[in-house]
């Protein structure tokens, strides 16, 4: 039986070059995949890319408010399995209905993803997938520690931050991010609150 799996896990834990490794592996067997993403992630533009410098075009780029289950049901002969790039930025909604695709057509799909924002909050996509996906995968990263990193830190012009909308893409409006354990991420919450604690003070 098919199932639907979601493979999470810190910015910069290899989640994309994963990915593609596994397309390689179904099409070196001659077998067909369709590759999803979230049309919201514009890094890359249509393309997953990853940091070790792969890349792919994507088969299609999912809108916000898009039928996916209608969309994959129209182009789905001859897949053997889909997969879905930046899954935390799906809506609840898509992510049932890749778990119908799953169900009803018997085709595994696998997701790829960030568990929480810079605050350590769900995302709407990644949440319904810790709900409702058959397997659960983590995979790992270190913080610069040398501990296991679980937390996203949005960095502005090179420093810490912690307030603003919960999408902001990598590498877009001098945007980056580093992948911290929660000891040290949130030793630079407390200094990024006192630096505004002063602040107004002066």
């Amino acid at each position: 039986m098919a199932k639907l799996y979601f493979r999470y896990g810190a910015m910069n834990c290899g989640k994309t070059s994963s990915l593609l490794q596994s397309i390689h592996n179904y099409e070196d067997r001659s077998l067909e995949v369709l590759l999803l993403k979230p049309k919201i992630d514009t890094k890359g533009d249509n393309k997953v890319t990853s940091r070790i410098g792969l890349e792919r075009v994507v088969d299609h780029l999912v809108d916000g408010d898009e039928d996916l289950y209608g969309y994959i049901d129209s182009n789905k002969n001859g897949v053997s399995c889909i997969f879905v790039d930046e899954a935390q930025f799906l809506k609840k909604t898509q992510v049932d209905d890749l778990l119908q695709i799953v169900i009803k057509d018997d085709i595994p799909v696998i997701c790829y993803g960030l568990r929480t924002d810079f605050n350590t909050n769900g995302f709407e996509g990644s949440t319904r997938l810790l709900e409702i996906a058959h397997t659960i995968e983590e995979m790992k990263t270190i913080c610069r520690c040398g501990k296991k990193a679980t937390c996203n830190a949005r960095k502005v012009n090179g420093e810490f931050t912690f307030e603003g909308d919960q999408v902001a893409i990598d590498g877009e409006a001098k945007v980056t991010y580093d992948s911290l354990c929660p000891k040290c991420f949130f030793e630079e919450k407390e200094k990024y609150y006192e630096k505004i604690k002063k602040r107004t003070q002066n």
